[in-house]
């Protein structure tokens, strides 16, 4: 465990300390803090207000099995917005632990978008001289970027960062005892249909929050080493079932707590909306889950 971090307590109110003593976008620090508020609302694909209804649905079976091993099966529509119906996902906070070069920690700034082995599509482990794993309920997270200014035709060869917390509620780089790691936290090129394919676990739900994924698009690999390059910082969430499910199984104890004093009424960034914003879930606990959602950004 670092000593300069021995006293961090991983909570709304500590998120809140955090936030007001980084060098974060003051613009961005105020939207997290003001609960409910947010920036105008901006364009989403997956069924926001003003979207169009043309759109090409794919229906698929999927068989879900919950913590408590009931099983049940169903059928799962994925929507693929028609040309020029997309809109913009809206605008987030990316936290108190982006890790992007805007912020610091214990040491001073970090930025692990410079770091060697950062781009990479399993970023369950730590790289670099960290080694250590975040353990989970495996989570296969898809997203497709797609371009809203150039009739949300895919955005290929673009760049996501991603990061969330582990099943702890702690973020690698900021929190107690994982300042150290540098685990769940990557970087992934789109391809030719502006897809991205990475492989995590299912985050914890830390006080204060509801689960969510962090994520940061930038035109390219090349430019994705400084925050000031990004075109969108957002986040996204899951289903209230899916966590629940997850969370009753061994290592998401603390969650079970956490996740039951909060819902998407009172967290601080979907208060607002967060419909562009819900992954398409499906899987089970055994197996794990893969999370898929669709983002168009203007690029």
């Amino acid at each position: 465990m670092d000593s300069h971090d021995d006293h961090h307590e991983h909570s709304l109110a500590a998120d809140l300390t955090a936030m007001l003593n980084l060098n974060s976008d003051r613009r961005q620090t105020l939207r997290w803090l003001l609960a409910g508020a947010s920036a105008l609302p901006v364009l989403g694909c997956g069924g926001g207000s003003g979207s169009s209804t043309s759109a090409t649905s794919t229906t698929t079976s999927t068989t879900t099995t919950t913590g408590t091993g009931t099983t049940t099966t169903g059928t799962t529509t994925t929507t693929t917005p028609a040309a020029g119906s997309c809109t913009v996902v809206p605008e987030e906070t990316g936290g108190p632990y982006p890790a992007d070069g805007t912020n610091s920690n214990s040491s001073g700034v970090v930025n692990v978008l410079t770091q060697s082995g950062v781009v990479r599509t399993d970023i369950r482990s730590s790289f670099g001289s960290a080694t250590a794993t975040a353990a989970g309920v495996p989570l296969t997270i898809k997203l497709q970027i797609v371009n809203a200014n150039n009739n949300c035709a895919a955005l290929a060869n673009a760049a996501v960062y991603l990061w969330h917390c582990d099943r702890d509620g702690n973020y690698s780089l900021y929190s107690s005892g994982v300042t150290n790691q540098n685990y769940l936290r990557g970087v992934a090129e789109t391809d030719s249909n502006g897809n991205i394919t990475i492989t995590t676990i299912y985050p914890g739900c830390y006080s204060g929050r509801v689960p969510h994924v962090h994520f940061e698009v930038y035109p390219s690999l090349a430019k994705a080493t400084t925050a000031s390059s990004r075109i969108k910082t957002s986040q996204f969430t899951f289903p209230v079932a899916t966590s629940q499910a997850v969370y009753a199984t061994t290592g998401y104890s603390a969650s079970v707590k956490n996740l039951a004093a909060i819902s998407f009424a009172t967290d601080n960034v979907f208060s607002d909306g967060y419909s562009l914003q819900m992954a398409t879930i499906t899987g089970n606990t055994t197996d794990g889950y893969v999370a898929t959602l669709t983002v168009a950004v203007s690029a």
